[in-house]
């Protein structure tokens, strides 16, 4: 973690991820495609998340969440990177046949070490195998909930699931929720826990900074006149006022209330999440 001397008041207290262990600073051209800017806007061009849009430009770099078409094929780390559409880090990877591709890269990961996707790859940090032959107890990253569709699951900074068990087809795996989850075991998952572990104690420090990252400025709901929001009105600093608490802009209760639908996983969620209780 990198901190900054108090020269100004944005700069007191401002923390920065340490890149110290990226080795490259410049994507490969190949390996990047042009992002464009539609942040919060449905298919009309309407605004239907708020807060978003603006930051700094971006290329978007072509991770290979499958691997599927290099089962068996041996690859070497090229170089680790730094990649603005992610918070985790990513590795260049240079195949066997000459063919360039970039991973999410774990914790760990070395230039020049070697990684693989095999059915039965060695437990290595980086080697990406189905989950039936990882032992219990391995942290894993990058998991698939349907075979050959890639990994879906644990790919932000830090992550990591725990292999609890082997049962009946099915893995069970312990989020970083606290959720244990049902995964079919021919399913693919990679080896380790992912890189940049300390981005959750990043200090923003400035409203620049965040404007940089494409977040619009948040208005408080009781700052609001009462035609605006149903948190505001008042001469002064107010309650909310109401009985079933917080509500959005739209009259929607906004905590404390179930959003997820009967879906066909609910069967799959062995134990759901242990919520943290307020101070």
């Amino acid at each position: 973690m990198k901190r900054y001397k108090p020269t100004t008041p944005g700069r007191r207290g401002m923390t920065s991820v340490d890149y110290s262990s990226i080795t490259e600073t410049k994507p490969d051209k190949k390996l990047t495609k042009k992002l464009l800017k539609k942040a919060g806007r449905g298919y009309r061009g309407h605004i239907t998340v708020r807060h978003k849009g603006g930051g700094h430009k971006r290329k978007y770099r072509l991770v290979d969440f499958k691997r599927y078409d290099k089962i068996g094929v041996s690859a070497k780390v090229l170089s680790i990177e730094y990649d603005p559409n992610r918070t985790c880090f990513i590795a260049l990877l240079i195949y066997n046949d000459g063919e360039k591709r970039y991973i999410l890269a774990p914790n760990g990961l070395k230039v020049d070490q070697e990684v693989i996707c095999k059915e039965k790859a060695p437990l290595k940090i980086g080697n990406r195998l189905e989950l039936k032959n990882i032992i219990i107890g391995t942290e894993v990253y990058n998991i698939e909930l349907q075979p050959r569709k890639g990994g879906q699951m644990i790919r932000s900074a830090g992550s990591s699931a725990q292999v609890m068990a082997h049962e009946g087809g099915y893995t069970h795996l312990k989020l970083p929720s606290s959720e244990v989850r049902m995964v079919r075991d021919n399913c693919l998952a990679s080896i380790g826990q992912l890189s940049n572990t300390e981005h959750n104690l990043v200090v923003i420090g400035k409203a620049g900074r965040s404007r940089w990252m494409g977040r619009r400025p948040t208005v408080r709901g009781s700052a609001m006149n009462a035609c605006d929001h149903p948190h505001g009105g008042g001469e002064n600093r107010q309650s909310i006022g109401l009985k079933k608490g917080p509500k959005t802009p739209w009259g929607k209760l906004a905590y404390g209330v179930k959003t997820r639908k009967k879906k066909a996983s609910n069967k799959l969620i062995l134990k759901r999440r242990v919520k943290k209780k307020k101070k």
